[in-house]
């Protein structure tokens, strides 16, 4: 199937549904906090995905197990991978789900930033520094409207680093060998690295693991395993390989936007005046930063 030059009325339907399905991911890992600790649930989550993925790359008859002389490269994406989990999961331990999905998704910003630093043939566009601007002005509001308790902007914190290691993967793949991979070879790098470190994190930390197993708990699990992890990576690698990736990821400001609200609607957490305007700047500087170069620029 030869890559179109623009976005279809298929391609906007599966963006809009994967914004959905990743905004109620912080969502959902609040839920399964309930009954499993941290460190464990992402870890189970790393390892039923891994195992997911496997057969799915067996199916397709895509080889698995060769010396495709990128390891190193590939446990350095594992690890910050792993890294940006571990930040995200403490965070909802502290802040709410609507605060950690706007912190997160800051994410973009990093990437440019770090994309203009270290990666001579990606400067920042005039555009891209707007937008920029404008979301840092929004996480200022956001940083605001965390209230004086010192456990909600630790979680704030946490988010923030989470996000910052989740451009740091963004950043190391772009120069990695593992850019001429398959998706599902870059995400198993990922997984695979993060089903083994994530145990170790939770037996370091003296975690309680599985403490509360209800049907509930383990739903939560279940689909952050099946439908986050597998379906909407694998879903998200696909249209990259088949749509302009700029066009593509002009439409990630709907995560954050659809994260919050189902944080309301779903948790009862408030949706404040400054939440909703910290949102608003953010959702336009992460359009602003993605919308692909006018032709000709």
């Amino acid at each position: 199937m030869t890559p179109k030059t623009r976005l279809d009325g298929l391609a906007i339907m599966l963006m809009i549904a994967l914004c959905m399905l990743f905004g109620l991911n912080q969502i959902v890992v609040k839920f399964a906090l309930e009954g499993i600790s941290p460190m464990m649930q992402a870890g189970l989550r790393s390892m039923g995905a891994t195992l997911l993925l496997l057969i799915w790359m067996r199916w397709r008859g895509e080889r698995i197990l060769y010396n495709d002389g990128a390891i190193g490269w590939g446990v350095l994406i594992g690890a910050l991978f792993t890294a940006d989990f571990f930040f995200m999961y403490l965070a909802l331990v502290h802040t709410s789900a609507s605060h950690v999905t706007l912190f997160l998704y800051t994410s973009p910003f990093w990437v440019v930033l770090g994309a203009h630093l270290f990666l001579p043939n990606e400067r920042m566009r005039l555009l891209q520094m707007i937008g920029l601007m404008i979301a840092f002005a929004g996480i200022a509001i956001a940083f605001g409207g965390s209230g004086s308790g010192d456990t909600t902007i630790k979680g704030d914190l946490l988010a923030l680093a989470g996000a910052i290691c989740w451009a740091l993967t963004t950043l190391v793949i772009k120069i990695a060998p593992q850019r001429s991979q398959s998706a599902a070879r870059v995400l198993l790098y990922q997984l695979a690295v993060s089903a083994i470190l994530f145990p170790l994190l939770s037996v370091l930390m003296s975690e309680p693991g599985i403490f509360e197993p209800t049907i509930a708990v383990f739903s939560a699990l279940l689909f952050q395993i099946v439908m986050i992890a597998l379906v909407g990576y694998m879903g998200w690698f696909w249209l990259l390989t088949q749509y302009p990736a700029g066009t593509l990821s002009s439409f990630t400001f709907l995560t954050p936007l659809f994260g919050v609200l189902a944080a309301w609607l779903v948790l009862d957490e408030p949706l404040t005046l400054q939440l909703i305007g910290a949102l608003m700047l953010v959702g336009a500087g992460i359009y602003l930063v993605n919308k692909p170069r006018s032709k000709g620029r």
